[in-house]
């Protein structure tokens, strides 16, 4: 029984050590290699083969030099206006969210851009604390061995903007039936202003909510008035 549980204990030990030298390895790896697929795309496509009205997938990756600054500003201004700021996480978000879930049924999201970046390009959307754990894992990871400028990259092009649709190049032609780096300051407030719930909202026919927050998205970026991702706000 001693021997079983030494040897138990032994491939754990081995097991963890090969997990963690692959996952480090490949987030090493991914800091300068596009992510042509990813497992939410693996998922999304094996769903839409079953479904009765399937979706193609569309996804494109894009150099964040041919993505607009204005979806980059849009973005920041939405999603996380402390990206440049912390290493990851932003604790006050965290707590402001954990204070309003204890007495809301509608539940908060705090989740960084790099957060997201993380969770998108190396993991699924399945809601769980094992997940979760999984993403500070890799957010850690993405923080330490990737600039924010690769972060902000991977995010646009990871992040799904409505059904089967990944990444800004391929929401911008299908939405807009243009490049991503073409973007106005208002195609790219709409296509900002769905992310958090991209599967039932639309940026060409918004309801009073998105097209609201579509306006006050464009209100921040009027305020903020560029982002430079060479030369981000200190």
């Amino acid at each position: 029984m001693k021997n079983t549980r030494k040897a138990v204990w032994r491939w754990t030990k081995r097991i963890v050590l090969f997990y963690l030298a692959i996952t480090i390895i490949s987030v090493i790896i991914f800091r300068w290699v596009p992510f042509y697929t990813t497992p939410m795309v693996i998922i999304r496509y094996v769903k839409e083969k079953f479904d009765k009205h399937p979706a193609p997938i569309q996804k494109t990756w894009v150099s964040i030099d041919d993505i607009s600054p204005n979806l980059q500003l849009a973005v920041f201004c939405s999603e996380d206006q402390d990206f440049f700021h912390h290493h990851g996480f932003n604790f006050d978000a965290i707590k402001a969210a954990w204070r309003h879930d204890e007495h809301s049924k509608k539940i908060r999201g705090a989740s960084t851009i790099s957060q997201q970046a993380a969770r998108c390009a190396f993991l699924t959307t399945n809601r769980s604390w094992v997940r979760k754990g999984f993403e500070v894992y890799f957010t850690g990871l993405t923080e330490l061995f990737w600039s924010k400028k690769r972060i902000m990259e991977v995010y646009l092009n990871v992040i799904e903007f409505g059904k089967g649709i990944f990444g800004a190049e391929a929401a911008s032609e299908y939405y807009f039936h243009k490049h991503a780096k073409n973007l106005t300051r208002q195609e790219a407030a709409a296509l900002a202003s769905i992310l958090p719930d991209p599967l039932k909202w639309s940026p060409v026919n918004p309801g009073p909510y998105v097209a609201e927050r579509q306006q006050w998205i464009v209100g921040q970026m009027d305020h903020y008035g560029s982002l430079d991702i060479n030369n981000p706000p200190k």
